[in-house]
């Protein structure tokens, strides 16, 4: 006989507690710098590798839409990509990241030309792309609600970037103070859809697997970062040193 699926409300109680116990604000990469224990290498550090993920976050959902059927969400999609690339140039999320890497010293265009991403990050990033370009919708989509747990991290980094560092204001933060209102707009359709089509038991096991894969997306980040620039400091060939790729 088979087992009986659990409800509408239990299954997002049990996505919301893949976040509690994996999202990478665990990381002690984000307790570093969030309390201001990062030196400044450090910060620019992931800085340069958080730009592969977020200069892919518009290819992951170009390739999600290529897929979709109904245009209903393709346009419910679509903002996903304006956000990120805006509606032109020197606008949107990878533009406004890249304030933040001129902030901390870097010359953007360095950054953007993505040379020195740790290998490790190129790894997670692309496997990300490939899940959400080659799976089946509904764990595309689910994949996604890690979007549930990021306003909390947004607001600890901008309050502890704030604190602790010189080059934090207004204008190199904006990205995150973006993100506290886009994200949820994001999230709240994400959810809504997933709870909606994951109507069967294996449905739901299929969309739980999908968010925890990506919570190990952003995790793998980290623990590449904090092993070639914190411990043991084994930066890998072709890396990012420190002192390369900085504003003259």
């Amino acid at each position: 006989m088979n087992a009986i699926t659990p409800t509408r409300d239990e299954f997002e109680a049990r996505l919301r507690q893949i976040g509690a116990e994996r999202y990478h604000d665990k990381h002690p990469f984000h307790h570093m710098l969030h309390s201001g224990e990062c030196s400044p290498d450090q910060v620019r550090a992931w800085v340069i590798n958080r730009y592969y993920y977020q200069s892919r976050i518009p290819m992951k959902d170009a390739a999600f839409m290529s897929r979709v059927a109904d245009p209903a969400l393709r346009r419910a999609w679509r903002s996903r990509i304006e956000d990120h690339d805006g509606s032109q140039e020197d606008e949107g999320g990878i533009a406004r990241w890249l304030k933040l890497a001129e902030g901390v010293g870097l010359d953007p265009d360095y950054v953007a030309s993505e040379v020195g991403i740790l290998p490790a990050t190129r790894f997670a990033v692309d496997a990300y792309v490939r899940f959400v370009r080659d799976e089946p919708l509904l764990p595309a989509v689910a994949s996604s609600l890690t979007e549930l747990f990021a306003p909390g991290i947004h607001k600890q980094r901008i309050a502890g970037l704030l604190e602790h560092y010189d080059f934090a204001n207004p204008d190199t933060l904006s990205y995150f103070n973006r993100r506290l209102s886009q994200a949820p707009k994001d999230v709240a359709f994400g959810l809504a859809w997933v709870l909606d089509t994951a109507v069967t038991r294996q449905d739901q096991d299929a969309a739980a697997r999908a968010l925890t894969f990506k919570t190990e997306v952003l995790w793998a980040q980290l623990d590449a970062l904090y092993s070639a620039y914190v411990s043991p400091a084994r930066v890998p060939p072709g890396a990012w040193k420190p002192g390369e790729g900085m504003l003259a």
